[in-house]
């Protein structure tokens, strides 16, 4: 790992210039209020306007400096830099004495080329988390032998594969060298160098070595060789894309979900099926940060006693996250070392369209929509889908917020269900979007069975729902739950569920009371509806005539093209009894 060192200067610095995609301070020496004038006004400007840039400053007109006026540049510029560390270099120059013009250009050119910001934290002296991860990475990447350290031969191969020139024996000796001296270590986690060669903790050290000698270039290198952009993640033209129909869906592979099972298995070190919080950190130590720590992967899945996730939950996220976005869940396979083609991990699944024709999905993972009014009791039945307590104290759900589970069918099937939780007064703003329920397998109206009020919203929302679906072609079955079967129905309940049901062409409510326990084999009942998306699509007094409607226009076309068929039959056969009477005669 080798790489020239550039000097680096301190100093002052007059006025802003940009350039390149980086910002030059400029200060006089001759007029000493421009130092102030930089951090009062011009620096705190560039932030005020979000100029997320590296800055360098430069102290001009050297040559008027006063020789008998000495000051300390590292005295008058470090509670600057302190303050503003976008601040990647200060030094002095002078236009008219040309003393080091080309070095404010070098280093204006060095600060975007090799920033120092995304790798080394200057006030801890120390290298930033996403650097570690992605320097962790490509040690595991290049520790072939999976032994825990660079071995000689790995490490040549590394510096031929970054700066395609070998190491020279004495080299790699060198190199150990001044780890040992700088970093002997006290315990086996961590020593620098051992019997097998480099450690991680050895290779991080030499990389802030280089940091901290100004020898950016060559972490920058190194990381730019594995594929890395500025913000230390993978480059967007490494991610595959993923184009796909409104209506098709993105799921993992088998070989990629029992490679994660794998995964799952190596780290759940005491095989107690409850992979604990650090051993999940452990899993995306190699990620630029944990990719289930914001919604709406957080807290999604089904926790253990011991805040840990079980292998289906841990799998679940992963279905989740390749259902909402599955460029970002290859980008993360990748950065766990998925061995294949990351590419090929994800299958995109048969139009919906088509299923419905179909008569049958043959997806693993569904994705069902859950509308219902206030206090209907949608939160109460997502939280118990991931075994969440039942909680008396109602809380508005305000924000969209996802569940995911495997559900178990007969015969040893296991399926995926995700569950989208939906506002009431988000389904407005769902609706204006064509496409809004193109991905949805199946949607599910929840209301409350003591309250008619709310059994009168929930309908609406249903109608409201399907005549979307029958208005742009994305019909979705439907499914209805009375939540609060613990409590007595209102009256007139089941007479109106029941018409309501038979009118529309639906399965009749499914009663259930989260409080109890009793979810009535709920989940079961989605994703078998699901699978068969014929049978419960609902059907509205407007649609149920816009067909009526067709029919009897298609019926019409019909009647007019036989008629027409006939009139041209009849005329071609009198005109040969035409021509066969004029020959005869």
């Amino acid at each position: 790992m080798t790489g020239k060192r550039k000097p680096t200067f301190e100093c002052k610095g007059k006025g802003v210039m940009f350039c390149n995609g980086r910002t030059i301070c400029s200060l006089g020496f001759d007029m000493p209020e421009t130092l102030d004038r930089l951090s009062t006004f011009w620096l705190p400007e560039l932030r005020q306007l979000e100029v997320k840039v590296p800055v360098i400053v430069v102290g001009c007109k050297l040559d008027l400096r006063d020789e008998n006026q000495q000051v300390s540049l590292e005295q008058v510029m470090s509670p600057i830099m302190q303050q503003f560390r976008e601040i990647e270099t200060c030094i002095e120059c002078s236009a008219f004495k040309h003393i080091q013009i080309p070095e404010v250009f070098y280093y204006a050119q060095k600060a975007v080329l090799h920033p120092t910001g995304p790798l080394f934290d200057q006030e801890s002296q120390t290298l930033k988390p996403r650097c570690v991860r992605a320097l962790k990475r490509i040690f595991i990447l290049c520790d072939l032998d999976r032994d825990g350290a660079l071995s000689d031969a790995e490490l040549n191969e590394f510096q031929v594969k970054c700066f395609n020139a070998p190491l020279q024996p004495s080299e790699i000796v060198g190199v150990k060298k001044v780890v040992e001296e700088k970093l002997p270590g006290g315990g086996v986690n961590d020593r620098g160098v051992n019997e097998r060669g480099l450690t991680l903790t050895g290779f991080l050290f030499l990389h802030a070595l280089f940091i901290e000698k100004g020898r950016l270039e060559t972490t920058w290198t190194v990381l730019r060789k594995f594929g890395y952009n500025n913000d230390i993640k993978l480059a967007d033209e490494i991610i595959p894309s993923f184009k796909r129909a409104p209506d098709q869906s993105a799921e993992l592979t088998s070989e990629a979900v029992e490679y994660l099972r794998n995964i799952y298995e190596l780290f759940d070190s005491d095989n107690d099926n409850n992979l604990r919080p650090a051993e999940l950190e452990d899993i995306f130590s190699t990620a630029p940060e944990s990719p289930w720590e914001e919604p709406p992967y957080k807290d999604a899945a089904e926790k253990t006693a011991l805040s840990g996730l079980s292998v289906n939950a841990f799998l679940s996220e992963w279905a989740l996250m390749t259902l909402l976005d599955p460029s970002r869940a290859v980008e993360n396979l990748i950065y766990i070392g998925y061995p294949g083609d990351a590419a090929a991990a994800v299958r995109l699944t048969r139009r919906r369209r088509l299923d419905r024709k179909k008569q049958q999905s043959d997806r693993n993972v569904f994705h069902c929509f859950v509308f219902g009014p206030k206090k209907a009791g949608k939160s109460a039945l997502v939280n118990s889908f991931i075994g969440r307590p039942f909680y008396d104290n109602y809380a508005p759900t305000t924000e969209e917020s996802y569940a995911v589970h495997v559900v178990d069918l007969p015969g040893g099937i296991k399926k995926t269900l995700v569950l989208r939780e939906i506002p009431e007064d988000g389904v407005k703003k769902l609706l204006l979007n064509k496409e809004s329920l193109a991905p949805c397998d199946i949607a599910v109206f929840v209301y409350d069975s003591s309250d008619q009020s709310s059994w009168k919203r929930a309908t609406e929302l249903l109608v409201e729902v399907a005549s979307h679906g029958e208005d742009t072609g994305y019909e979705v079955p439907c499914l209805i739950v009375a939540a609060k079967d613990d409590l007595n129905s209102f009256p007139m309940a089941i007479q109106e569920s029941t018409r309501v049901s038979q009118d529309m062409g639906i399965e009749a409510p499914v009663p259930i009371s989260s409080k109890m326990g009793d979810t009535n084999n709920v989940f079961r009942r989605i994703v078998t509806a699901a699978e068969h998306p014929h049978l419960s699509i609902p059907e509205t007094e407007a649609g149920r005539s816009r067909k009526q409607y067709n029919r009897l226009v298609n019926r019409s076309l019909m009647f007019v093209s036989v008629g027409a068929a006939v009139a041209i039959v009849g005329l071609a056969a009198y005109r040969v009894y035409a021509a066969r009477k004029n020959s005869s005669g």
